[in-house]
């Protein structure tokens, strides 16, 4: 099952408002609630947040409702991305990385690249087949893509070309009806154009806005674990883990602290940094192997361990099984 993080309808219940419509009534009416979306990294699948795109964009008879939701969210929708891709050195690399970790913020995405003469289209593909209100899902990752590729390149997100499949809406113009100067329907293609040769230039590092990010980051995970420094070390090394990078003193350090404090004040708790670490990797791996389409190969990269043997000794001695026959069995039950 194909999910992504609630954090990419950011700001749906107030424009549902601002356009005269009740959005707890619209969850409702299709299974959800309002709860569900509090927490912006807890998961919806993918064709339930599609419907509910749809049904919302029905209702206020928006059908540009994903691009004006899209046009007024911040950066900081993509969790971790923005983060992550900073380590590139050019801006090819950091969308090379994008992709690699989009299953973080939704999974079933892909992000690619097609050179046509001087034009780079990057395009946006979601593997769910096409579900009632994969159009609007598909405006909101158009967005989404073109403030991400705006900020590797430093430039106005409402600059760069937006590009839909889709039609035209009908008995509309759509001149001026977004922030987005040049949007373009009709196309071969979702998602967004930018020159060729800027994909070999120097990722462009807006280190205030990382900054607030991690401050974000840093403020929620205290909204959300309140003295609670066992499930913010978790939190954290679950977002850190895909790039391969982790380290105490990267957690450390995320949390504001030294790797000495935080080592002591997880002692005094009864707790130690391995334990929670070798916690967290069971857990994720737990929740992946569950996914069929993610093979082992895969979730070992994504859980940080450049060997799948090493990988799949640990969960063994973890679980008492391999990865390979944990899945065999949750499947067979």
């Amino acid at each position: 099952m194909f999910r992504a993080r609630v954090a990419g309808v950011e700001g749906l219940e107030q424009l549902v408002r601002e356009l005269g419509e009740n959005p707890i009534a619209l969850m409702e009416s299709i299974g959800l609630s309002q709860a569900q979306f509090r927490d912006p990294d807890q998961y919806i699948a993918y064709p339930k947040l599609a419907e509910l795109m749809h049904l919302c964009s029905e209702a206020c008879q928006e059908p540009l409702f994903g691009l004006l939701l899209g046009q007024r969210q911040r950066l900081a929708v993509l969790g971790g991305l923005p983060l992550i891709s900073a380590r590139a050195t050019t801006v090819g690399e950091a969308l090379t990385i994008a992709d690699r970790y989009l299953y973080l913020h939704a999974s079933g995405v892909r992000l690619s690249r097609v050179i046509q003469a001087d034009t780079a289209r990057l395009e946006v593909t979601i593997g769910i087949g096409r579900p009632q209100g994969l159009e609007q899902l598909l405006q909101i990752s158009v967005c989404q893509l073109a403030r991400f590729a705006a900020m590797l390149l430093d430039t106005d997100p409402f600059a760069l070309p937006l590009n839909l499949r889709q039609a035209a809406p009908q008995g509309m113009s759509t001149q001026g009806a977004t922030r987005f100067r040049q949007l373009r329907f009709g196309q071969s293609f979702d998602g967004v154009s930018i020159p060729a040769q800027a994909l070999a230039r120097a990722n462009h590092r807006d280190d205030e806005a990382l900054n607030q990010h991690l401050e974000d980051y840093l403020f929620r995970l205290q909204t959300l674990y309140p003295e609670q420094l066992e499930d913010q070390v978790a939190d954290v090394i679950g977002r850190m883990l895909p790039t391969g990078e982790i380290s105490l003193d990267e957690v450390a350090a995320t949390l504001n602290l030294r790797p000495r404090t935080l080592q002591a004040q997880l002692r005094d708790r009864g707790s130690a940094y391995r334990d929670i670490l070798r916690e967290t990797r069971l857990n994720l791996a737990r929740q992946r192997l569950s996914e069929p389409d993610v093979s082992v190969t895969e979730l070992a990269l994504q859980l940080g361990y450049s060997d799948v043997a090493v990988f799949s000794r640990h969960f063994k001695a973890w679980s008492g099984l391999s990865p390979r026959a944990w899945r065999k069995s949750k499947a067979s039950r």
